[in-house]
């Protein structure tokens, strides 16, 4: 039989979803439902004075409008929205419940909810709910709340949520910086960016007639997660809620937090003996969801005349927003320890100061702190490059780990143990695909004529972890849950098999992905295999899908699961062999006698025999089925080295990205169609934050650009066809070898692209600028530069 894993195989799932038979929320409906309608507030802070509603019950179909203080009267929580992540003992987290009383803290945060009987009524009645509000001024940047003036929350002394710590050596560090021939500084900004998954956030909550049960649909990652923390807000016993995420149009971290309306649905239908729902408009998303990124980030480099780094010095200033989410907090933290990149840097130090803003709560975004380590100290590489005088490859080069060779288990400066990597040959390969040699030529070609269109090319060698795990090393991070990953296979008496997986898709392909491993496992067809996920009854189980941890970790749990099967398996068909177990050789799915292999019997045969269980050997208990909870001992680490092209018009600051060239290391792959269309869209959405995606605020909170009129979401149209290869350096930390994908687009693709914009930009004199890369932030730093003003802000 042919291994299943590592070849392409389209996507089982694919079917129900292109032919409209995948159900989303806003698909599934139950008679007597009622729609919840939000009303928000439209300043970023201000005292909520009076609300009248009066107006809105009046109008037909109109059930009923819950205040804050309504809903705190009528017992429906018993603590605020939770935050998993308490980075440190005396983190402030100001309370955050699913309606404001009192003080608003960002525009879209809900004051009063509105039950009606159709979306449409809700709607409307929304309108007649007439709020009185008195002003207040707002923190509307990071920087505006860092100097104090004014205070996001009027009952906190200050802005300041924590300050967070990791220097492991601060006199290496110290003396790193002294003894340096070299030193360089830089700040950038990471924006803040709004998620747009295909599908918005919507919730359906469904009270059983009888006995308290109720079920909550949402399109979420996480329903485990949700469970849980919904009774633990609620009260709401937890053996009485069932979580089902239906078929899920997208996350990218969006939806992996526990959110008001989750707890408004859940806790007014409980109430109310009702179904209740809702589904959020795009431009309700700005104020509704969380958004992603939001840091100002300085650091530093020192390294010897020859550009050899001796320390990494970094202090970030993080968005919080108005408040905590689940893991708010904790999202620059996951990439503090990637600062030093794919480099052997002798000393490190990483500190951050956790901000509170009148503006939508951060949380994470795919990639969650680490694209913004990523593209710290890749640009500063390239600043670094220019300041020794040597091209950008060959700084990396000069700093690689090990020289570019490949290693097993390094120990960072940043104290995390790198579990393999081989950095030179994805850089190798990258260039090669690129012709970089001939698009230097044609650049130097383009200067040389005084060309309008220059031409940029920009390269980005990033690591990340994934997997995240262990549960002991998320515990010493403060981290609330755990790290796992549980599993259950089993062999039905027909011969099928089925799979209980915790970790639960949004779009990753996990049915696609489980069954291959299931198929090379046990030798069945992938086609004979079902998966189960998304409904906390049927897998009850689970840390759900974050962190591109679901192939590393879940997938990982599902081939140790099977293992086990085979190996009782094996116990079976030697006792109908009448031969030892250990002289039993299993080969195709088919298990025989080593020296007899005219005589066999297939393990989907043994289904039925362990279902009927006539004759089992003593000791062996009937049905084929285990099940695997499975904790890594270490993060695993993808790599690898992208390379963009770029052309920018000098005389209007137009950027097109002409090139993409990634060559990407995820270590073993399951199935590389799913890994290629999971590089493309982390790809895309760099891109993005690099050239047109910004959420825009104004002085006073107002979000500028809600709506996808205004907020800049890239198309086919803006990208190249890319170009993808991939390097294979196998995890050590578990037995498949696999490392995570789904992130590592986003990771590499930010800073390639705007180190190919700032090197179009270079005979300028210009080595940095902020993304968006927009026209006319590109138009006005060659103005700048050339001395002749500029058109406008950039």
């Amino acid at each position: 039989m042919t291994a299943v894993m590592g070849t392409p195989m389209l996507r089982k799932e694919d079917g129900k979803l292109l032919t409209g038979e995948g159900k989303f929320v806003d698909d599934i409906h139950v008679p007597g439902e009622l729609w919840m309608g939000m009303v928000r507030s439209p300043h970023a802070k201000a005292t909520i004075t009076s609300i009248d509603a009066s107006g809105a019950l009046a109008m037909p179909g109109v059930q009923a409008v819950h205040t804050g203080p309504d809903l705190a009267d009528m017992g429906l929580w018993i603590a605020p929205l939770p935050c998993a992540w308490p980075v440190t003992p005396d983190m402030l987290n100001p309370p955050h419940f699913p309606v404001a009383s009192g003080e608003v803290h960002h525009v879209g945060e809900i004051v009063a909810v509105v039950l009606a009987d159709s979306r449409y009524g809700a709607a409307d009645a929304i309108d007649e709910v007439v709020v009185h509000y008195d002003s207040l001024p707002a923190a509307a940047s990071v920087a505006e709340a860092r100097d104090g003036d004014v205070l996001a929350h009027s009952d906190l002394d200050t802005n300041k949520a924590y300050h967070w710590p990791l220097v492991p050596d601060p006199d290496a560090l110290d003396a790193a910086f002294a003894g340096a021939d070299v030193v360089v500084a830089a700040d950038f900004v990471q924006q803040r960016l709004i998620p747009t998954a295909m599908e918005p956030r919507g919730v359906l909550a469904v009270p059983s007639p009888h006995g308290g049960d109720i079920t909550l649909y949402s399109a979420t990652q996480v329903p485990h997660i949700l469970k849980v923390m919904a009774a633990a807000t609620t009260g709401i016993p937890e053996n009485q809620i069932r979580i089902i995420a239906p078929a899920v149009g997208g996350g990218f971290g969006a939806k992996l937090n526990i959110n008001p309306d989750e707890i408004l649905a859940l806790t007014l239908a409980n109430k109310l003996g009702r179904a209740v729902r809702w589904t959020e408009s795009r431009s309700e998303a700005a104020g509704s969801t969380h958004q992603g990124r939001g840091q100002l980030q300085h650091i530093e480099l020192a390294a010897d005349s020859n550009g050899k780094l001796q320390g990494v010095r970094v202090h970030v200033d993080a968005d919080m927003g108005a408040y905590m989410m689940l893991i708010t907090p904790g999202v620059p933290l996951l990439g503090s320890f990637l600062y030093t990149g794919v480099y052997d840097v002798p000393a490190f130090g990483f500190t951050c100061d956790g901000y509170f803003t009148n503006m939508t709560p951060t949380d994470a975004y795919r990639g969650a702190g680490r694209p913004e380590a990523s593209y710290a100290i890749e640009r500063a590489m390239d600043l670094l490059a220019l300041e020794v005088g040597v091209g950008p490859d060959e700084i990396r080069r000069r700093n690689y780990i090990n020289g570019g060779e490949a290693f097993e288990n390094h120990e960072a400066a940043s104290t995390l143990v790198f579990d393999s990597g081989h950095y030179g040959p994805s850089l190798d390969r990258a260039l090669e695909m690129a012709d970089y040699e001939g698009l230097r030529a044609e650049q130097s070609r383009r200067r040389e004529a005084g060309d309008k269109v220059q031409l940029g090319i920009g390269m980005c060698t990033y690591v990340e972890i994934c997997g995240l795990a262990p549960s002991r090393a998320l515990g010493g991070l403060g981290y609330g849950a755990g790290g796992w990953e549980h599993a259950t296979v089993r062999m039905l008496p027909t011969g099928k098999v089925e799979v209980v997986s915790g970790s639960t898709p949004h779009g990753q392909g996990h049915e696609t992905a489980w069954s291959q491993i299931i198929a090379d496992k046990m030798g069945v067809s992938p086609h004979d295999v079902t998966v189960l996920h998304s409904d906390t009854a049927m897998s009850p189980l689970g840390l759900d899908t974050y962190g591109s941890r679901s192939l590393a970790v879940g997938g990982v749990a599902i081939a140790m699961a099977a293992d086990k099967v085979v190996e009782k398996a094996r116990l079976i068909a030697a006792h109908q062999f009448e031969a030892a177990p250990e002289d039993v050789q299993f080969e195709n799915g088919s298990f025989s006698v080593a020296g007899s292999p005219s005589s066999s019997v297939h393990i989907q045969e043994l289904g039925f025999a362990a279902f009927a269980a006539h004759d089992l050997p003593d000791g062996i208990e009937p049905n084929l089925q285990e099940q695997v909870s499975f904790d890594p001992p270490n993060f695993a680490f993808p790599f690898g080295t992208h390379v963009a092209v770029v052309e920018v018009d000098e005389d209007t600051g137009g950027v097109k990205l002409t090139g993409y060239f990634a060559v990407d290391d995820c270590g073993n792959q399951v199935n590389p169609l799913i890994v290629e269309g999971q590089v493309h869209g982390g790809i895309v959405q760099g891109a993005a934050q690099a050239l047109f995606e910004e959420a825009a605020y104004d002085d006073e909170g107002n979000i500028t650009n809600p709506s996808l009129m205004d907020y800049l979401v890239p198309s086919t149209m803006e990208m190249p066809s890319m170009k993808l290869d991939s390097t294979t350096t196998p995890s050590t930390t578990n037995p498949l070898g696999v490392k995570g994908v789904g992130e590592a687009g986003t990771i590499g693709s930010a800073a390639a692209v705007i180190n190919a914009v700032c090197d179009a930009l270079s005979p300028h004199g210009i080595s940095d600028l902020e993304m968006p890369a927009s026209p006319q932030r590109v138009w006005n730093a060659i103005n700048r530069a050339s001395g002749n003003g500029e058109g406008g802000a950039s």
